[in-house]
């Protein structure tokens, strides 16, 4: 089956992506942070993402971040999430930008692209943070 690559991403999107469980991709997208684009081989783009979760995203451990609407209602317009999401860097890959992995989510809010929204600016701290706990 030929998978549809998808335009050119940025680093800070916040995208719709089957993320995967060992090999293959699972059946239920979920929100996941582009950490890094690679373009060696563009225009098929390959991400490293982080896995997102609207589950326990109160209680934090080393290496994530959450987008909450109660604690920073502009960050989580601006993410384009449906509900609290934490983010874990800790449990990142990377994979081909196609359509094997990442899909048009509902109500297509930037056009028929994988985008659900971006990082607001006054995250930075908390996800440099992340990355820091996660990378060391």
């Amino acid at each position: 089956m030929t998978h549809q690559w998808w335009a050119e991403p940025t680093a800070g999107e916040i995208v719709w992506c089957y993320f995967p469980d060992n090999v293959s991709p699972r059946a239920k997208p979920r929100p996941a942070l582009i950490m890094t684009v690679y373009d060696d081989e563009a225009p098929n783009f390959e991400v490293r993402v982080a896995y997102g979760t609207s589950q326990r995203t109160t209680t934090l451990h080393s290496g994530e971040f959450t987008i909450s609407n109660a604690s920073n209602r502009a960050a989580y317009e601006m993410a384009g999430l449906s509900y609290d999401t934490k983010f874990d860097l800790k449990h990142s890959v990377d994979l081909p930008y196609t359509s094997e992995w990442f899909s048009v989510p509902p109500a297509a809010p930037h056009g028929q692209t994988p985008k659900l929204g971006a990082l607001h600016p006054s995250l930075v701290p908390a996800v440099q943070a992340a990355y820091r706990a996660a990378t060391e």
